[in-house]
């Protein structure tokens, strides 16, 4: 990365951390772990985490400039949480980078899952990749995953009518957490 790159991200770093922490707050809405059901666990939460910050990405990344800049540095501004969460838990130094590649890794397969899904018109897909991601496959019963999948295609509508120059100034509305009408 050459310095024009470096100065150009920093740019955008701020209004990217705005942006995530606005996803991090829609993902702990307690709708979504009293009512829904998901794990209110470390993976729970990452895995809510990952979801929302993956919806602002796509939407992010398909906008004219500064967007994809934008969702680079919201996705950065996500591992680096990551990376301080790691070493508040008490993570050695020498296992951090480790498991952020993981988390990282993870992101990008559930990013890339539930855009592949959302672009269908039914939600079996994005059903069985939030039940296969979310609940890590360990439930039976799908409505919360039926009802989460209605609310993620909600979400990725409202993002998509969001001004790009809002999103540039860190601002974003995530619908509320509650039953789609």
């Amino acid at each position: 990365m050459g310095v024009l790159d470096r100065l150009r991200g920093a740019r955008h770093e701020r209004a990217g951390f705005m942006l995530y922490g606005a996803a991090v707050a829609a993902a702990r809405a307690p709708y979504h772990y009293q009512v829904l059901g998901v794990p209110d666990t470390l993976d729970g939460r990452f895995d809510l985490v990952s979801l929302h910050v993956a919806l602002l990405v796509a939407r992010l990344r398909v906008a004219a400039a500064p967007g994809p800049a934008l969702a680079q540095a919201v996705f950065d501004a996500m591992f680096s949480d990551m990376d301080i969460t790691l070493r508040e838990m008490g993570v050695g130094d020498l296992s951090v980078g480790k498991r952020v590649r993981v988390m990282w890794e993870a992101f990008h397969g559930r990013a890339s899952a539930y855009e592949a899904a959302l672009e269908e018109e039914a939600d079996t897909s994005l059903v069985q990749a939030l039940l296969r991601n979310v609940w890590r496959g360990a439930v039976t019963d799908t409505r919360g995953a039926e009802i989460l999948a209605r609310l993620v295609r909600a979400q990725a509508h409202a993002l998509a009518e969001q001004p790009l120059v809002d999103l540039a100034a860190g601002r974003v509305t995530f619908l509320p957490a509650e039953p789609p009408s």
